[in-house]
């Protein structure tokens, strides 16, 4: 049969394996019409089932958001390396929501889908004394700024060098099944501070549902970033991002997030070491084969070996580090 987008064919790809015709690119593919919108004042900077929802929306609702960038508005086009100085870390990482998806449960899966990220007018990326994976060794602050026009592809970091923007969340995540105000820092089951420049447009995001309605956050945005975001900090910028909720039920259990893009699933895993985290990403690989495409552990294990890439998403958010897994769909079928 042929899978649609986003709730169907997430059934069929993330339960069992179906044959689908290709689909359009993510640049080609229609943006549904929000429905709802929040404001880039309606944040929160906890992860916590007690934050009340902004919002509360049916599954299948598209939702428009506006995020402030990562210091909520500390750092502007104005700053200088003295403002680095004085950050307070405090109210990082405002966070747009929460949305309550009705009918989500523990031992759900949430899945969002974002349909369009669109770029605010500017960015910043700093050098944080105390904070990023050579603290020791970059002592000073420093503060690099960034205008980034309408329908530009690239910033420009110097006269020779141009960094191809590819803007996605730094920070996703559904609400632990705690009242503790945790911090938005390290990543954890719930999703979170993944920093994972894979999660771009076209993609679906699965996350496993902790507390009634899920209270799905979003924000962090960022215009580009490398693989592991080892000085600390992406090119941090307000954005606009519309994205879609579904709730499905019955399905394969995840531990922690995992998602798609149209040529491969991947599969996410946090620790205090990127050792735990890649062992931990390859047995949620072999999971995912052996649910999904009836392996058996030990032809998962050799697949995982022979076809899947893991990559180091983030080393900077202690006291966790985020490793991935990604499976080519040409090779494991749609």
């Amino acid at each position: 049969m042929t899978c649609l987008r986003p709730f169907v064919l997430t059934a069929c790809l993330f339960f069992a394996a179906c044959a689908t015709e290709p689909e359009p690119r993510a640049d080609e593919r229609a943006v549904p019409e929000p429905q709802y919108s929040l404001t880039q004042d309606q944040t929160h900077n906890r992860f916590s089932a007690a934050i009340e929802p902004v919002l509360r929306v049916p599954s299948g609702a598209v939702v428009e958001v506006r995020t402030e960038e990562a210091s909520d508005g500390q750092l502007t086009p104005e700053s200088t390396a003295e403002d680095v100085k004085t950050l307070d870390f405090d109210p990082i990482h405002p966070l747009t929501g929460p949305v309550y998806v009705e009918g989500a449960e523990p031992g759900d899966v949430l899945a969002v889908t974002l349909h369009k990220i669109e770029l605010g007018a500017y960015g910043w990326s700093a050098i944080v004394p105390g904070f990023g994976f050579l603290a020791d060794e970059f002592t000073e602050p420093y503060l690099k700024l960034f205008t980034l026009e309408d329908g530009a592809t690239v910033a420009r970091f110097n006269d020779d060098i141009a960094i191809p923007l590819k803007p996605f969340p730094g920070v996703m995540g559904v609400a632990p099944a705690t009242d503790e105000m945790l911090s938005t820092i390290p990543p954890r089951a719930n999703g979170g501070n993944m920093d994972d420049p894979n999660l771009t447009e076209g993609v679906t995001v699965y996350f496993p549902v902790f507390v009634e309605g899920a209270l799905f956050s979003i924000g962090d945005t960022h215009a580009a970033q490398g693989h592991g975001e080892v000085c600390g900090t992406a090119i941090e910028a307000p954005m606009r991002i519309v994205y879609e909720v579904n709730v499905i039920k019955g399905g394969r259990p995840i531990a922690e997030p995992q998602y798609e893009a149209d040529d491969y699933y991947a599969v996410t895993a946090y620790a205090e070491t990127l050792d735990e985290a890649a062992r931990k990403a390859t047995r949620y690989m072999i999971d995912y084969l052996a649910d999904t495409r009836g392996l058996s552990r030990e032809d998962a294990y050799v697949l995982a070996s022979l076809a899947g890439d893991l990559k180091i998403a983030e080393v900077v958010d202690a006291p966790h580090v985020l490793v991935t897994m990604h499976m080519p769909k040409a090779v494991i079928g749609r």
